[in-house]
């Protein structure tokens, strides 16, 4: 096969997804049409099969009630998940969420939102458990895997709104605009081995997790059986959902801090460990041995929030740009910075994160 004469016609981008992040660390509300404007100056890194965004604070009239957001693509589907709904929780309100019709949005599934809080003396012999969020995932695991319907958000007080489309026309969508957030991510996507759909779409959440991700999990097969080791379920064929759901198991079940979870997920290389002074060492050796399962392996750079920090993240070579500025009270973190000089010009810091370094921002008390 003789190679193309024109080879420069043919390029591959390495560096497609665009990831954005904006934390205000008093909680002043951020404008939806911040984000949506920062994600369409990185419009070229998706190629419209997936954009997404997830909202910190938008639901302060039911802030203590978890909020499910529900697709399917039949109204049979959406009746079979609030059967189980019904079921296991006690439903205080329940409506479509807001959408419009928008030219570029074909065929979108059904989207509905409760709000819900437990049922009282539910006694499940396979959910046997007294931590009410372990009782909300078996749910919501339980759904995704026996129904048609996924359950694509479930925390309190926030919310994730992804489709097939780019991230202005989601926004268009779900009417974006409209909402005001403390902590916003944004996600463009460009798929390259698994398959371009509403559920696959960016952010990945569980309870208050959020995830946007640039990049390939290539320990994604590893890091499904270890978590389903720990009774999660992998449903939505795409290798970011690992990472939602390690986050839920170290950090809440387990008990690390986000950073240690972080050197989980990006762990220093062994001879940088055998250098270590002897207690670091053995600190390092130890989270790599116990949690050698979950480490992601691969190009990636990852914006990860619980609605009390934004983090980010590179891989342990930093094979995905990732750039973090800071204004004021907010902190951007972006695949470019051209992203955040557009939606904020005078920035007091700019800087990108070393390989596999987390930069963590919390919210004030």
């Amino acid at each position: 096969m003789k190679a193309p004469e024109r080879y420069y016609d043919f390029q591959k981008d390495i560096s497609g997804c665009g990831v954005f992040g904006v934390i205000n660390t008093k909680r002043e509300l951020i404008p939806g049409s911040m984000p949506i404007q920062a994600m369409c100056t990185m419009h070229d890194r998706g190629n419209g099969l997936g954009g997404g965004f997830a909202a910190y604070g938008i639901y302060p009239e039911h802030a203590d009630k978890y909020a499910f957001h529900i697709m399917a693509d039949t109204q049979e589907g959406l009746d079979r998940a609030e059967e189980l709904v019904k079921l296991f929780f006690t439903i205080h309100e329940s409506q479509p969420i807001p959408t419009k019709p928008t030219p570029v949005i074909k065929n979108p599934p059904l989207v509905w939102r409760f709000f819900l809080t437990p049922k009282q003396g539910m006694d499940r012999p396979m959910w046997r458990t007294n931590d009410e969020k372990d009782y909300v995932v078996n749910v919501i695991m339980h759904i995704n895997k026996k129904t048609p319907a996924f359950v694509f958000s479930s925390g309190k007080n926030m919310g994730a709104f992804k489709g097939v489309g780019f991230p202005e026309d989601i926004a268009e969508f779900f009417r974006l605009d409209e909402y005001s957030a403390y902590i916003w991510t944004g996600h463009n996507r460009f798929p390259t081995n698994t398959p371009g759909w509403w559920g696959g779409a960016h952010p990945f959440t569980l309870l208050d997790w959020s995830i946007v991700h640039n990049g390939e999990i290539s320990s994604y097969g590893i890091n499904r059986r270890y978590l389903c080791e720990h009774d999660y379920e992998c449903t939505l064929m795409t290798d970011t959902e690992v990472v939602a759901y390690e986050l839920d198991l170290l950090v809440r079940k387990h008990g690390l801090s986000l950073r240690m979870a972080s050197w989980v997920f990006a762990p220093p290389f062994w001879d940088e460990i055998d250098r270590m002074p002897e207690e670091q060492k053995q600190a390092f050796t130890a989270l790599r041995m116990v949690y050698g399962s979950a480490l992601l392996n691969g190009p990636f750079a990852i914006l990860v929030s619980d609605g009390t920090c934004l983090m980010g993240l590179n891989d342990r070579i930093k094979l995905r740009p990732l750039v973090i500025a800071e204004s004021g009270a907010n902190v951007f973190m972006s695949s470019e910075e051209s992203s955040i000089r557009d939606v904020c010009r005078e920035l007091d810091n700019v800087w990108a994160p070393k390989a596999g370094e987390p930069v963590i921002v919390k919210l004030e008390d």
